[in-house]
């Protein structure tokens, strides 16, 4: 009679709960950690194939001399082959491209709509194609370039190691803490059958979780990196190979800066 309930047919039907929160986080890491990670294998088009020390060192110089000039015709003009570079550059990446720089100018425009009805316009369209080329210029680069690369480049350009340092360990760090947290959130969605009331304290939990781990990371590393002899110091070797890619990119980039000087 005490095993009546083992053939009873189980009709437990779990009560359905929302889980756009659990799904809006995990897609907002998936994005996140995408824009970090780069594939191994480029494409053969000259944004992918340029020397990635000279393209951050005019990416650079190109932006500085978009916040110094005042003509509007050579801003625009910056702008306009920026615009026609991005046909250079794979689908996929000239489309998230697209997204990025229309949206950060369209909250710009937002923002000088007061000063533009004041009648300071000049300013305005100014700051507009600014911003539009500065855009442009970071997320080129960006999207065709190789977080290491972009590291080798700067220590090349004297940048102190330190904040070379800084910056590839966090993107790193970022990389490895958001696998760990996709872990945690996919093993708190399995979990939760039915209602579940505390779901959202459950993040708090993830959150501290991470703290944790990271701390313990962080130990970690500082015990390998003593134990190997590091000092702090990063070592850049110059590839001394030009290519007719790098040729290119030199060419345009120095009449960018002579149109520049004549303006």
């Amino acid at each position: 009679m005490d095993a009546e309930w083992l053939f009873k047919k189980e009709d437990y039907i779990p009560v359905k709960d929302k889980e756009k929160f659990i799904n809006k986080t995990i897609l907002g890491i998936i994005n996140v950690l995408g824009l970090i990670r780069r594939k191994e294998s480029y494409s053969n088009k000259i944004y992918y194939r340029t020397n990635s020390t000279v393209k951050v060192i005019f990416t650079f110089l190109n932006i500085i001399l978009l916040s110094l000039s005042r003509n509007a015709t050579f801003l625009l003009a910056i702008d306009l082959y920026l615009i026609i570079s991005t046909l250079f550059i794979e689908k996929e990446d000239r489309i998230k491209i697209f997204i990025i720089s229309l949206m950060v100018p369209v909250f710009t425009l937002i923002m000088l709509i007061p000063s533009f009805l004041m009648g300071n316009r000049l300013n305005s369209i100014l700051i507009l194609f600014k911003v539009i080329g500065t855009i442009l210029f970071i997320n080129i680069l960006s999207y065709t370039t190789k977080w290491t690369q972009i590291t080798r480049a700067l220590k090349l350009l004297f940048i102190p190691d330190l904040f070379i340092w800084i910056m590839e360990i966090t993107i790193k760090y970022i990389v490895i803490l958001g696998d760990y947290s996709l872990n945690l959130l996919y093993a708190l969605k399995l979990r939760s059958i039915g209602k579940n009331n505390s779901k959202y304290s459950s993040i708090s939990s993830i959150a501290g979780t991470l703290f944790l781990k990271s701390k313990d990371m962080g130990e970690e590393m500082f015990s390998a990196m003593e134990c190997r002899g590091f000092t702090g110091e990063y070592k850049g070797y110059i590839n001394t190979k030009v290519t007719k890619f790098d040729i290119i990119y030199i060419i345009i980039n120095v009449f960018i800066l002579v149109v520049f000087l004549l303006s």
